[in-house]
């Protein structure tokens, strides 16, 4: 039987070219955590996954891993993008799954906005048109936020996080992004890439109006959380800020503190967290 314990994960850290991601569970192909505590130390988390399947639940079996969670630091504007659905098999690349996602505004500067959908529903030929004609941005929804909003972004809604936000983001296990505008920067004095052709084939062409869904994953914003990790599916917290320890049945406390990324294998049964932690929990 796999030794069961709270695994404590180190995150791959990638650094685009408007600020920083930090991916704290992913199995993703580009860019998988590490395992940092117990018999597991050292061993890259899609290692473990495929290799000890068991501690993922019986919701992840025989499939890709579903989510990926991770901070995003904005220091820029982040291009105006769209990502498919699992349904949109003639853009996608053989294995890689659609992209849901979910934002939890961590801090937002003064007058920080999100693009989010449209401000009118346009037809095909306006959409193609206004990316042509570089008249693209009149024609998105520009949404101000602040520290405690939530959006669930739905896979074909055109979005782009705007400068001066960090976010903490639950999504389905996909990096395929559709640029279509990037405001003409450059990147090693070449512009970046688009994918007009692509975000053609998926957006949705009308208002943002989207209601949280858990169809791929639950995530959900708590404090102190507690509750019982049973065969289903595995528990995913992410400490947003404090500190505190993470006690689970038979195993030593755990001191956890802000940034920190603990996997709660399926199985492993009662856990709470103590002190003064605000924690993003996801499971499946």
């Amino acid at each position: 039987m796999q030794p069961i314990y709270p695994i404590k994960l180190a995150p791959h850290v990638v650094t685009p070219i408007w600020g920083r991601e930090t991916w704290v569970l992913s199995t993703h192909e580009n860019g998988s955590c590490t395992v940092q505590n117990g018999v597991y130390a050292g061993m890259d988390f899609a290692q473990l996954y495929r290799e000890q399947p068991g501690l993922f639940g019986t919701a992840c079996a025989g499939r890709k891993f579903p989510v990926l969670v991770k901070f995003i630091h904005a220091r820029d504007d982040l291009s105006i993008q769209v990502h498919p659905r699992d349904s949109d098999t003639h853009v996608l690349a053989p294995g890689e799954a659609g992209k849901t996602e979910c934002w939890f505004i961590l801090q937002a500067e003064p007058g920080a906005k999100l693009v989010m959908g449209f401000a009118h529903e346009l037809t095909p030929e306006q959409f193609a048109q206004s990316i042509e004609d570089g008249t693209l941005m009149e024609n998105v929804a520009q949404l101000p936020v602040q520290a405690g909003d939530f959006f669930h972004i739905p896979a074909g809604t055109l979005h782009a996080i705007g400068a001066g936000i960090t976010l903490a983001e639950v999504q389905q296990n996909s990096d395929t992004t559709y640029r279509v505008f990037d405001y003409g920067r450059l990147q090693n004095g070449q512009p970046r890439e688009l994918h007009v052709a692509q975000a053609k084939a998926v957006t949705d062409l009308v208002p943002y109006a989207a209601e949280p869904s858990d169809e791929y994953f639950s995530a959900r914003r708590l404090v102190n959380p507690s509750g019982t990790v049973d065969e289903n599916s595995f528990v995913s917290l992410v400490v947003l800020a404090g500190q505190g320890m993470l006690t689970c049945s038979d195993q030593e406390p755990l001191f956890i503190a802000e940034g920190d990324s603990i996997f709660l294998p399926a199985g492993l049964g009662d856990y709470a967290v103590q002190g003064d932690c605000e924690i993003l929990l996801t499971h499946v």
